[in-house]
């Protein structure tokens, strides 16, 4: 498998109610920093055999806070652990190596916020690392969440993660610019359907 895929369904197992048994699974760097993440945060994580792994989801049970987690050089980690974690709520500090602190992911930041997340910069203004507190939904209501899709479509992939979390209502999410990469929002949709 490829990152991309590993680490979605990695995450899209670990939010999912009951266990996952997932195989095929890529062994990268990537790969690892999310395994030890979701370890963090109370997922059971269990090898069954050479690039398989079970994964027992939380099931909307809160993850395991406070918590810091490091995530290397994972953008596939990094931008979708910052809207599922901030969604759910909880005490998190994620950050990387020093290139992960010069990827930007302010956009997704900005569109979290738009739906009550509590999120802060801990160095420079729109790059990791992040702090992440409890959310306030109250104000949550049904205009859309704008987010940029012209510097990166892993902000787009992290939202549609991460929000049948929380929504009670459909929610738009307006991409403003050109949507770049489709083909990976295409992995996603379709990992959401199978999940």
């Amino acid at each position: 498998g490829s990152k991309s895929i590993s680490n979605r369904v990695l995450l899209l197992a670990a939010l999912s109610e009951g266990t996952t048994d997932i195989h095929d699974l890529l062994a990268s760097d990537d790969t690892h920093v999310m395994l030890d993440a979701l370890r963090q945060l109370g997922c059971a994580v269990e090898p069954i055999g050479a690039q398989s792994v079970r994964i027992t989801g939380l099931g909307g049970q809160t993850p395991r806070s406070p918590a810091q987690l490091f995530l290397g050089n994972a953008g596939t980690a990094m931008r979708p652990l910052t809207a599922a974690l901030a969604l759910l709520g909880g005490e998190f500090e994620l950050s990387g190596v020093a290139r992960m602190h010069e990827r930007p992911i302010g956009d997704l930041v900005d569109a979290l916020r738009q739906l009550g997340c509590k999120i802060d910069y801990l160095k420079d203004e729109g790059f990791p690392p992040l702090k992440i507190g409890q959310p306030d939904f109250s104000q949550l209501g049904s205009e859309s969440i704008k987010v940029r899709g012209d510097v990166s479509s892993q902000f787009l992939t992290a939202l549609l993660m991460a929000l049948p979390l929380v929504a009670r209502q459909d929610i738009t999410i307006e991409v403003v610019g050109e949507l770049i990469a489709k083909p990976y929002i295409e992995i996603t949709l379709n990992m959401l359907q199978r999940f």
